[in-house]
């Protein structure tokens, strides 16, 4: 397999049609980068000036784009047109919309198809939505979690395969850095900056975060939140913010594209989200070196130990996650060293660089399994 990575070029269609830019699609530009950096020349199908297609432009990858109105329908004709040009070797559905259009266009019948699962729900049970997966050479949970959740779907332990997230491993910010991000967002140097990166939504847990601020606020009064995301909830959350008197101490610039700045200007990263299958911003946050405090499910324990580079909070409720906040404000020393051994973690595990290759080694796999690409669609 090394050897076919040095000699020959893997050409990869990635899929997502997905409407917004998530944690989903943050990993498809990553694996898009990171092959294209490999000397691979992978393709994108994705919505026409998504941030998605216009960041993997932006990046020298060839994106084909279709219209948000009749996305899968237009997916799957380009998805043909392609496989019919010989332009792919692989196609690699990061999303349901993707694969649906991938198997209409019966791209299993030609080249390896491969599925991307980042949700815990289990498949649905009617015939049409279990065919589809089953018709993928390979489906890639992003956790163990997940994985468990296909198997109890039905689908065979030799058609599931775990490839964790990756994320970047940034530089450590430097003292400007984290001076410019402050006054960005308008956060007293003194201050205590907790924060999230989120989309808005109710599973994400931000009604938990917030009750538990109001309650660390009596004891902690220097510690501010930083809540960057967009999402359906964001009026309800405002509105919450008023209600608890938090009016000033809570910062909600928005969706923040350059996220970087979000933990730059942090000091503690609090990831209430009640079942994530793994969470990139929380696994972005530990590449920064920032304690993490969350809570004890889903995906979560497969990268944080309590007490050895976090904290996991059992209980689903604001006052048990306040403590384990105000833990870490008590004791600094205790948050360096854990935000030190977060970032340790996330080099050795949960890198860009991991999930590539991973990724590579499956393609080059099926690739092999199948006798490369057969004769015409």
């Amino acid at each position: 397999m090394a050897e076919s990575r040095r000699g020959l070029s893997v050409r990869p269609l990635v899929v997502d049609l997905g409407r917004d830019f998530r944690g989903g699609q943050d990993q498809a530009l990553l694996l898009l980068r990171g092959l294209l950096k490999r000397g691979h020349t992978p393709e994108l199908i994705a919505l026409r000036d998504s941030l998605l297609a216009r960041r993997a432009k932006k990046a020298g990858v060839t994106v084909h784009d279709v219209p948000p109105r009749g996305r899968r329908l237009t997916a799957f004709l380009t998805i043909r047109r392609l496989l019919r040009r010989r332009q792919a070797e692989v196609v690699h559905a990061n999303e349901p919309h993707a694969l649906t259009a991938a198997w209409l266009a019966r791209a299993h019948r030609f080249v390896p198809l491969i599925v991307s699962r980042r949700v815990e729900l289990p498949l649905s049970p009617d015939s049409l939505s279990l065919a589809r997966y089953r018709a993928a050479g390979r489906v890639v949970a992003v956790s163990d979690f997940v994985e468990k959740s296909m198997l109890g779907s039905g689908l065979s332990v030799d058609r599931v395969e775990v490839i964790f997230v990756g994320v970047e491993i940034p530089a450590a910010v430097s003292p400007a850095e984290r001076g410019l991000a402050r006054k960005r967002f308008a956060i007293p140097q003194e201050s205590v900056c907790l924060s999230n990166v989120a989309a808005f939504v109710p599973e994400k847990g931000h009604v938990l975060l917030l009750h538990a601020l109001a309650q660390l606020r009596a004891q902690f009064p220097q510690c501010v939140l930083l809540l960057a995301g967009a999402g359906p909830e964001q009026a309800r959350l405002q509105t919450l913010v008023r209600q608890l008197g938090l009016d000033g101490v809570v910062k909600v610039p928005g969706f923040v594209s350059d996220v970087e700045s979000v933990y730059a200007a942090t000091d503690l990263f609090v990831f209430p989200s009640h079942q994530e299958p793994l969470a990139c911003a929380m696994l972005s946050a530990m590449a920064y070196g920032l304690p993490v405090v969350a809570f004890d499910r889903g995906g979560n324990p497969e990268a944080i130990e309590d007490g050895k580079n976090g904290i996991l909070v059992k209980e689903l409720e604001p006052t048990p996650l306040a403590a384990a906040i105000a833990r870490l404000v008590t004791h600094p020393d205790e948050a360096a060293h854990l935000g030190r051994a977060a970032r340790e973690t996330a080099i050795a595990r949960f890198s860009e660089d991991r999930m590539t290759e991973a990724t590579l080694r499956l393609y080059e796999q099926l690739m092999a399994a199948r006798g490369g690409l057969n004769s015409r669609c």
